[in-house]
């Protein structure tokens, strides 16, 4: 099969076409013919040898998540047949013409959906769903600020916290990019090279932060929580240190957490899939959310993909087209 292989930790250029065996499949997995896999940050984090756990990336083929064909089933995998479409969230392997996935961690491709769209769910809506609705408990009528509205992690979240009933606030780097967030729904679309996301919002106030980014947006965010308030991270693109007042934080009883994905156990992202598939495939069925896809390169083009999404000139969803019926 063809396959993208990480030559070396460093910069897109790494990202070699390459031709490998399939990956044997175990008794509790299935074997995917990838049509479409998606590209997210922490594939870029991975490829440049940074994300947690990721230890040496020489040889390793990047992609956390596929939609495809099932081909073959292991003895265990009895939800799926040959000929299934799923998607699929997978700690790497998704650059490539086969993927062996846990079968607890697919899900049936929704329909009317393509391959590409339905290879931009997994990875986004899983973390979107554990950080912003179980971590962050957003309940409707509250107000969520999303840094980074425009990525496929911030696309996403606009378009669920508002499908339930939330009001949502983002930051982005450029009027079309706030554009295209109101576009979606977002009720206040602040351009953080203009405007300071704290003056914009201080006298409204919000319950949830999603933060990216990190930094001296730490302080700010914290400032802007109402009581009570959550501050989710997934990420820290500025940096992860900021300072803030604890007795301020234990005053108001606001609270700090976040999350990464890929290192969490196979039993957790069970459990995620199954409540994925409960609460977010119905409002993609009624039409309520779709994913935002901003462009598709062919997989020998991974290199062009990666260097895309690290100038983050993108909104919404990268992916790359595996097999010749990805789009349809």
């Amino acid at each position: 099969m063809n396959a993208i292989l990480i030559q070396e930790a460093g910069g897109p250029e790494v990202l070699q076409l390459r031709q490998l065996p399939p990956p044997p499949s175990a008794a509790h997995e299935v074997l995917v013919r990838v049509q479409a896999a998606g590209i997210n940050r922490p594939d870029v984090l991975m490829r440049q040898g940074k994300y947690a756990g990721s230890g040496d990336v020489a040889g390793l083929v990047p992609g956390l998540e596929i939609a495809g064909t099932v081909v073959q089933c292991g003895a265990q995998a009895t939800r799926w047949h040959p000929g299934d479409a799923v998607c699929a969230l997978l700690p790497a392997g998704g650059y490539a013409e086969y993927a062996v996935v846990d079968a607890r961690h697919c899900l049936p491709v929704p329909a009317g959906l393509s391959m590409v769209e339905a290879a931009a769910l997994p990875e986004t809506v899983f973390t979107v769903w554990h950080n912003v609705f179980q971590r962050g408990n957003l309940q409707p009528g509250e107000t969520l600020l999303v840094h980074g509205g425009s990525s496929g992690i911030g696309t996403t979240a606009i378009q669920l916290a508002k499908a339930l009933g939330s009001r949502v606030a983002i930051t982005a780097g450029d009027t079309a990019k706030c554009a295209a967030c109101r576009a979606l729904g977002a009720d206040w679309a602040i351009n953080y090279k203009t405007e300071d996301f704290e003056e914009v919002l201080q006298s409204e106030g919000v319950d949830v932060v999603l933060d990216m980014i990190g930094g001296d947006y730490i302080a700010k965010n914290l400032r802007l929580l109402k009581d009570d308030g959550r501050l989710v991270f997934v990420n820290a693109m500025q940096g992860g240190k900021g300072e803030f007042n604890a007795l301020e934080v234990m005053r108001r009883r606001l609270s700090i957490t976040g999350s990464t994905l890929r290192p969490r156990s196979a039993e957790f992202k069970a459990a995620l899939a199954a409540e994925v598939e409960k609460h977010v495939w119905p409002i993609i069925a009624a039409g309520v959310f779709r994913p935002v896809i901003y462009k598709t390169f062919p997989l020998a083009e991974a290199a062009a993909a990666h260097a895309l999404m690290e100038s983050s000139a993108h909104i919404g969803k990268i992916v790359l087209e595996v097999g010749g019926e990805a789009a349809r």
